[in-house]
């Protein structure tokens, strides 16, 4: 099934029952406001640094568990998350590349490390160990490249640190020595514990079909404005420049709905009044263009396109890598979304932010979703909590935001897309 129909899917059946019931027993909104943040390009000046070039993807979660077996867990709070990311990310990286050859374990050793000091990163969908090693800069030696993992952790022990991960498509558990010291653990500082706690150790019977869910306590969450980034011809020119078109002759179109395109001799470039922009090469690829790439390098490829263009006017958003694709022709694409405040939001009918598709090596098409976000001053909604919630969606659920084409999007709970 492809990202287009999970997408679909998710939209009819987003956990309907848990919305109502996190609309019944909304706890309280405060400070409602209607003044809106300074223009666009002030938004976009005073954004968060980006994301590094070498990463398609964050985690979304990062837990931190103390010698004592009190945690620190960061899912909301962007700003704190790039932080502690940045103090960390060295220690998997090291870990990583100085791992041995991983040993299945069994699920009891692999809660049992949770409990321990150390450090976990959860990605929202699957990532392979070999993308995983580019991005933390790993040069891992061990052969296991191609398990695909969500939840990987550093477990700080005496002297060496151990690395532990689960495969995401077999369930099956691994640990592996590593050769990295534990004094690394103290170049970041431990957290003050706030609370945060794996699924498992509560005693909500659907824990059971997401034992690994990290639940936080009671935190408020904003209201999110979404908004139009320039004109349907500043959209394209900004796409027909990512995609290395500058300078060639054009022909252009308006047609009855409002949209916008632009014609090339190989290429089209169609802009549409709610933001969404479709890139397609229209030409055959020559022999000289095709070339072999692999997934880690068609995510990368795809990740500089997407930054280049819906990256750039984003706003408070990060564009984050989600899926990679083998469609039925032989093609392949890459799926990102739009994150803020640890939530996904779903952008219109297909749900993601930019979909990049490759033919023999070459991109040949690209969906892009422009748009900005930002924040409603003093506007929050205490959704139901976590606990609760996670007994009535009866297993793993996130915070979303859905854009529908209205400004004003609102937080809410939903089960993931994937």
């Amino acid at each position: 099934m492809n990202s287009a129909k999970r997408a679909v899917e998710w939209t009819k059946t987003a956990l309907i029952a848990l919305l109502f019931v996190s609309a019944v027993l909304l706890g309280w909104q405060t400070g409602l406001s209607n003044d809106f943040f300074s223009p666009i390009a002030d938004l976009v000046a005073s954004t968060p640094e980006p994301v590094p070039a070498t990463e398609a993807a964050r985690p979304l979660v990062i837990v931190i568990t103390d010698e004592n077996g009190a945690r620190y867990g960061i899912k909301y709070d962007t700003a704190r998350r790039n932080s502690i990311y940045d103090s960390t990310r060295g220690i998997f990286g090291e870990a990583l590349g100085s791992a041995s050859l991983p040993v299945e374990i069994g699920a009891d050793a692999w809660r049992e490390a949770l409990r321990g000091p150390g450090i976990y990163f959860e990605y929202i969908t699957p990532v392979r160990l070999s993308v995983l090693d580019r991005w933390l800069d790993a040069r891992m030696p061990i052969l296991a490249e191609d398990i695909a993992v969500r939840r990987i952790f550093v477990a700080f022990g005496e002297n060496w640190n151990r690395l532990y991960f689960q495969d995401e498509e077999s369930g099956r558990f691994f640990g592996a020595d590593t050769s990295s010291s534990a004094a690394r653990a103290q170049d970041f500082g431990m957290q003050d514990p706030n609370g945060a706690m794996f699924a498992f150790e509560t005693s909500v019977r659907a824990a059971e079909s997401a034992p690994f869910m990290i639940i936080m306590p009671g935190y408020p969450h904003p209201y999110v404005r979404a908004v139009g980034t320039g004109s349907l011809d500043e959209q394209i020119d900004v796409v027909i420049s990512t995609f290395g078109h500058d300078g060639e002759a054009t022909r252009l179109y308006f047609g009855g709905d409002g949209t916008m395109t632009r014609f090339g001799t190989r290429f089209s470039v169609r802009a549409e009044p709610n933001g969404r922009v479709v890139y397609r090469r229209t030409g055959g690829l020559s022999e000289e263009e095709g070339e072999a790439l692999s997934e880690c390098e068609m995510i990368e490829r795809a990740r500089a396109s997407v930054e280049r263009s819906i990256g750039e006017t984003s706003g408070a958003a990060d564009v984050f890598f989600e899926l990679f694709e083998h469609n039925e022709d032989g093609s392949f694409s890459v799926t990102f979304g739009y994150y803020l405040t640890g939530g996904r939001v779903h952008m219109l009918e297909d749900g993601f932010a930019a979909r990049i598709t490759f033919t023999a090596g070459v991109i040949t098409e690209a969906e892009l979703n422009f748009k900005n976000f930002s924040f409603f001053p003093d506007e929050y909604s205490a959704l139901l909590p976590e606990i609760q919630a996670l007994a009535a969606a009866g297993g793993e659920f996130m915070l979303s935001y859905s854009y529908m084409g209205l400004e004003r999007l609102e937080p809410v709970w939903a089960r993931p897309v994937f």
